[in-house]
């Protein structure tokens, strides 16, 4: 019982301690000056963001040579975005620690700055690979792009990471400092390709005069998308039970599987119109008597 009593008196003497050095006033000074600092932040960061959306939105509707492509505006755009809320982050989160780190012990710091500065390796890595894929123009806003084991549209580029959303709807994002070999799909046009299969009982030369006329109605119609002439390449294979003529063309980026499919069905109506049958399996029963 005297143990358990003393031990409650030392307990109440520590606590003793720490009440009289606690200073309420600083303590709300600070704590006023902290949400002062966080409100600066994000209007900082707000009106910056602005500006930039407005110097974009200017850059993408000018006229003038001297003005930027739209792709490359949003990017740009957005790199700056990145560097602006990057930045607000760093001075706003130093200012808010400045008082507190002039009260840890020496050796405490300096254990945090090592830690830190084996952390800050990877980001000035990321930081340094970003300015390098921006200024080489390697990708931008809306490239069709493969980046590693990742395919799909870049939806925004920072200084420390690339948003990558492929064709299932999932979001990746990358560090720029792990992206060491990028495929552009975008960067001219894309040729995509339809292969036609007809039945070895129908004339070939009358078939792929048949498709020549579909593709110039096709490329009449879509002469926004398309770039040159459709072309009948000729017999591809000899199957197993039929021909395979394969027809190309390129496209603007991102609609070559759009043209494939209605390049494809426009094929087909024009073959059952004529008649052309396409090779099925079949089957022959033989009686014998």
């Amino acid at each position: 019982m005297y143990a358990v009593v003393e031990w409650a008196n030392y307990g109440n003497k520590i606590v003793n301690f720490f009440v009289k050095r606690i200073d309420l006033d600083l303590i709300i000074e600070k704590i006023i000056s902290i949400i002062f600092i966080a409100v600066l932040m994000y209007f900082s960061i707000r009106i910056g963001n602005k500006l930039i959306n407005k110097f974009v939105d200017r850059q993408v509707r000018s006229k003038t040579s001297f003005s930027l492509e739209p792709q490359k505006a949003i990017t740009i755009g957005e790199v700056l975005k990145s560097v602006l809320k990057y930045t607000v982050y760093i001075i706003g989160v130093g200012s808010m620690l400045y008082d507190i780190l002039t009260k840890i012990p020496v050796a405490l710091v300096s254990a945090g700055g090592f830690a830190i500065g084996i952390g800050a390796q990877s980001l000035v890595k990321d930081l340094i690979n970003g300015f390098f894929i921006l200024f080489e123009d390697q990708y931008g806003i809306g490239d069709h792009v493969t980046i590693g084991q990742f395919e799909g549209i870049v939806e925004s580029i920072g200084i420390r990471t690339t948003v990558l959303r492929d064709f299932t709807g999932d979001l990746h994002l990358i560090p720029n400092g792990t992206v060491l070999e990028v495929t552009n799909h975008s960067r001219g046009d894309i040729r995509f390709i339809v292969d036609v299969e007809i039945a070895y009982e129908e004339n070939i030369d009358e078939t792929i005069e048949l498709i020549k006329k579909v593709n110039t109605r096709f490329q009449e119609k879509h002469s926004d998308k398309l770039r040159g002439d459709i072309q009948v390449l000729g017999v591809l294979s000899l199957n197993a039970s039929g021909v395979t003529i394969r027809v190309i063309g390129r496209a603007v980026p991102l609609s070559q599987w759009e043209m494939e499919r209605e390049l494809r069905k426009e094929i087909k109506m024009a073959l059952d119109e004529a008649g052309i049958e396409i090779p099925y399996p079949k089957t022959a029963i033989v009686n014998k008597k």
